[in-house]
């Protein structure tokens, strides 16, 4: 349990992950009904962009949401403004900007942003500073429950919600030998036992074990959607998918407009890719 997400916040990966959770999270609240979220490794919850971990890799920056940030510009889709604006608004927490992002938000800060009143979140850290972080995060904030927890376990112990609608985040480090055969177990179990909910599951795509995962999940039938960089050195992320199963309506097309736009402003190098359950269609 050596992974720290730190080192990797505001990348390629989280840009396309954070753009979809914001979407779906947007999509998800537009009904007057109550919404439980899960997410089952929620990391640290906020990063500092200047600090030693993101500076050791340059990832927010060479391809990342710093690419991204700044001004306004003409012709942003809704969804990337929407993920834009909440960067912006998590950074100004800290006071006034200086012209250049320098905190993060995690995916427990983008979910707590979205959520209404009367909704409930739940996020899971087994990393022991991390979830230090996490509690450190949101001290005092009724609105957020966190837990050191197995965040596969929680998927057995939480679902179904009372509520009965839900989105759960599978995002894990990818550090344990047999990560892929634990989430596929999780999730088949999650699914079972509330298969209306909508999961995003976020996976690295970087050898043929995750080849594997990714035929093993499209029993799920998802939508799948994937960033990949080219000329990238070995060794390095350089491809990654979020598959989203039963994702609401419209949050395809809001990808489909998003993920061509995001690919050409991170870089020429940057590719992107939506998979159906029966069809996959290059979109930069």
């Amino acid at each position: 349990m050596n992974y720290r997400h730190g080192y990797h916040a505001g990348n390629f990966a989280d840009v396309l992950k954070h753009i979809a959770l914001c979407e779906l999270l947007r999509l998800l609240t537009v009904k007057d009904k109550k919404l439980f979220v899960l997410d089952t490794h929620a990391g640290a919850g906020g990063y500092d962009l200047s600090g030693n971990l993101a500076r050791r890799t340059g990832e927010a920056e060479a391809g990342g949401i710093v690419r991204l940030a700044g001004p306004p510009r003409g012709g942003t889709p809704a969804a990337v403004a929407r993920y834009l604006a909440a960067v912006a608004a998590y950074d100004r927490k800290f006071g006034p900007a200086g012209g250049k992002l320098r905190r993060y938000p995690g995916s427990p800060r983008l979910v707590r942003a979205a959520l209404r009143p009367g909704d409930r979140f739940i996020a899971c850290e087994l990393h022991p500073g991390e979830a230090l972080a996490l509690k450190r995060e949101f001290a005092g904030d009724r609105g957020v429950e966190v837990r050191q927890a197995d965040g596969y376990k929680a998927l057995k112990a939480l679902l179904p919600p009372v509520e009965r609608r839900g989105l759960v985040l599978i995002d894990p480090p990818f550090e344990a030998i047999d990560e892929y055969e634990r989430l596929l177990r999780a999730l088949r179990q999650g699914v079972r036992r509330f298969a209306t909910g909508c999961y995003a599951v976020w996976y690295p795509i970087k050898d043929e074990a995750a080849s594997a995962f990714a035929a093993d999940l499209a029993s799920f039938k998802p939508l799948v959607l994937k960033m990949q960089l080219e000329g990238i050195e070995p060794g390095r992320l350089a491809a990654c998918g979020l598959a989203v199963i039963n994702p609401p309506w419209r949050f395809e097309e809001a990808m489909r407009a998003a993920l061509p736009w995001v690919a050409t402003h991170l870089g020429p190098s940057v590719r992107a890719t939506i998979c159906t359950p029966t069809a996959s269609t290059p979109v930069s």
